[in-house]
């Protein structure tokens, strides 16, 4: 069985058939999603979609890009959702100097919030972080580390640092760069990285792999992802889909 960690069916690219294309994922094997957000309205949706189907599972979070809509009575709300049921991460939240459509001072701030919000409620976390794996690392060590767990999502930084955040407990999120010709520094780090601390996700509609790279990314194509760690670990693909979807299970407590 598969589980795709970090998904964005919500998304505008999914509206002209998004039913029929979640009703193909648990035949095809995938038993597990978690959908992200990036805006408040996204958390809502995700949490529709969650209620809608079985194997659908919601994070609660506002994207560093967005952080600046934030303030004390949209926190309580996230709280609030933080709350349900199908609610199994904070997430994505992080930091994002790629972009800078907030101030790092900002995004640093609604961070740190966030990851208080995942310790008070016991959630893990779902971390993005673009051009910032310093800062990223330093707030991550010293604000959450040792408490609630989670994954570095769309890992794009060294091996080295990836092998210090399993130190601090989290996991190292693979998708579709994996498989991309050039991804040196990628392959490195799932190389170097345990089978036991790496999980899959898809970013999707983003980050296809090859070769659907630059089309339309969606969780029934993770199966080349796990040929690609599997291939790197030396191992047969069914013995790395097995160890990645256990991994999925413990990061976001699920049976």
């Amino acid at each position: 069985m598969i589980f795709d960690t970090h998904a964005h069916y919500n998304e505008k690219a999914f509206d002209t058939d998004r039913d029929e294309l979640l009703t193909q994922m648990e035949p095809a094997g995938i038993a597990g999603i978690v959908n992200m957000g990036a805006t408040i309205q996204d958390v809502y949706d995700s949490q529709e979609l969650a209620a809608r189907y079985p194997f659908v599972y919601a994070a609660v979070g506002v994207h560093p890009d967005e952080v600046g809509s934030l303030d004390e009575e949209k926190l309580q709300l996230l709280y609030e959702l933080c709350g349900r049921e199908k609610t199994v991460a904070v997430g994505e939240i992080g930091l994002d100097y790629y972009w800078d459509k907030e101030s790092h001072e900002m995004q640093k701030k609604w961070f740190v919030r966030q990851l208080q919000m995942a310790k008070d409620t016991g959630l893990p976390v779902n971390i993005h972080s673009r051009d910032a794996a310093q800062d990223t690392f330093d707030i991550m060590k010293a604000e959450h580390a040792g408490t609630t767990g989670g994954i570095i999502h769309c890992f794009s930084s060294s091996a080295q640092m990836a092998l210090e955040y399993i130190k601090l407990g989290y996991y190292i999120g693979v998708g579709g760069v994996v498989t991309f010709k050039n991804a040196r520094v990628m392959k490195e780090v799932v190389a170097a990285v345990p089978l036991e601390n790496l999980v899959t996700e898809t970013d999707c509609p983003y980050l296809a792999p090859a070769p659907h790279r630059g089309k339309r990314n969606s969780s029934l194509y993770i199966p080349l992802v796990i040929e690609a760690i599997a291939q790197i670990k030396g191992i047969e693909p069914r013995e790395a889909e097995e160890v990645l979807y256990e991994n999925a299970l413990r990061v976001y407590r699920l049976k």
